[in-house]
This record gives structure tokens, sequence and C-alpha cells, in this order.
């Protein structure tokens, strides 16, 4: 199927890894070009894309300024179509609310709130000059499935998905659609790397690696499909909603969670 994102300019942010990573990918698979934005790049990143298809630019979202540059690049290479907020960060709290510090929500909702919101500042201006765009924000079924263990993540996860909601409908009527995915636990190295939270759940519980693992799938009365959310599949997912193709969506929210969330 073509998505109709030939020639379109894209904006990825947390994209050096994971979900954003493949989102960029995929998006550079169906002919845009992407600037790709985090804090910092693997020397090989983007080495078996076509030439010239994907712009890195290094900056840290939580610092002044940031946003417009990331912007300012896209600006450069003809505007702006698509924007997709990515960044995001969590922590388990295994010892409960009261354990948290409030200057622990702060920099969660920092990263997983502020960082979007001046993303979205940024490239507005770009996007209602086109007169056309699609802003995707990746949130987490967090933001519906309140756990005490990610309070502070659930909180700020909350807020994108009901800041997307209110842009929807600001916006909508100017031609820009604003769109959230909000993913299950997705097989990355959030999850799965040596800092995961399946390893942060195994030393906390004493329990193996892989029965952590377990755990997490069977949690909330488990997985249906008995398997972890793949990063390309998000990334699949996201592609779609950036292109004409699904024009009259907006102010939606998409789950892709495996069949965790059993509620309607």
């Amino acid at each position: 199927m073509d998505l109709n994102l030939d020639g379109k300019i894209a904006v990825v942010t947390g994209a050096s890894r994971g979900i954003g990573k493949a989102i960029v990918s995929a998006l550079a698979n169906e002919g845009a070009t992407v600037v790709a934005s985090a804090r910092s790049f693997p020397s090989d990143y983007g080495k078996d894309q076509e030439k010239g298809r994907i712009v890195t630019v290094e900056v840290d979202l939580l610092h002044e300024g940031a946003a417009e540059k990331i912007i300012q690049r896209a600006a450069e290479l003809g505007g702006l179509d698509i924007l997709v907020n990515n960044v995001g960060a969590v922590t388990p709290r295994m010892d409960g609310f009261l354990a948290i510090p409030e200057k622990a929500f702060d920099e969660t909702y920092s990263v997983n709130f502020k960082t979007a919101l001046r993303t979205i500042r940024a490239a507005l201006p770009l996007l209602l000059e086109r007169g056309a765009g699609s802003v995707i924000s990746i949130s987490s079924v967090n933001a519906f499935l309140p756990d005490p263990g990610v309070a502070d993540y659930s909180v700020a996860k909350a807020a994108l998905t009901n800041l997307s909601k209110a842009l929807s409908k600001e916006f909508g009527p100017r031609g820009i659609r604003f769109n959230t995915i909000s993913p299950g636990p997705v097989a990355t190295d959030m999850w799965f790397g040596d800092d995961g939270i399946v390893n942060t759940i195994s030393s906390a519980t004493g329990l193996e690696a892989e029965v952590a693992k377990k755990s997490v799938v069977d949690a909330q009365g488990g997985f249906t499909t008995g398997r972890f959310t793949e990063a390309s599949e998000v990334a699949a997912l996201a592609a779609m909603l950036s292109g004409a193709i699904v024009a009259n969506v907006n102010g939606s929210d998409f789950l892709i969670d495996g069949g965790l969330i059993k509620t309607l």
C-alpha cells in the first residue's frame, strides 16, 4: 500500500533507538525525508537507508532552544509535514508512591510531556504554513491504566494524550491532525536493556529475568497475544497515521498492546 509519503518532510524526536528509530526507518522507506533528533546517535545510524533520506540533529529537548533547532533543520529542507513526538522514559517505582520525591515527578513530567509541548509549539507555524500536517505523539497505555509502580509516568502520559486531543479540536479545522499511539510493553531497551524495566523488576523481586518478563506478560489479565509488541509494529502504525491516506483520522488514540487492555 502506498502511504503517499514520498517527498514529505518529517521530524521524529527520541529517534536514536527503539520505537523512534523504527519510525524513522518506516517513514524513510516510504519516501519521506526525516529529521531524526536525539541527544546522540551511534556512528552507523541510518546506514541502511537511502542516502540523504535521514538527517540527524543532536539536541537535548530538555534544554531551551532545542526544539527550535530541530524544526529549523526541517525548514531548511523545505518545510514540515509530519511530527512524531517520541521522547520518553520511565523508571519503575518499586517502593510505592511515598518513596517518589516531588522532584522525580517534575523530571518525569519534563521528559514525557514538556519535550512534546515544546516541539509542537515550535512546529505549528511550519505546519500551518503548509495548511496540512500530521502530529503523532507516542503516549502509553498508562495514560489510562494508572499503575502505582509508574505513577509519575502515568500522570505525564495522561497529560500528553489530553493535550493531543485538545489540539486536534483547535487545529483540525486548519488542516493539522493530532493523534496519539498508546503502546503497551514494547520489546526495546526500555524493557530489555541492562537498566531496563525487566531487570529492575528482577532485581527488586529476586525473580530470574525470564520469570520477571513472564510476570509482565501475565499482568492485568495477560497479553492475549502472549508477547511484547515489536517496535516495527508501532512504527507501521505511525507511518499509516502520517499520511493523507487516513486524512480524516483526528483526535484519536490507537492502542497497540497485544490485548493487554480488556475494557472498551
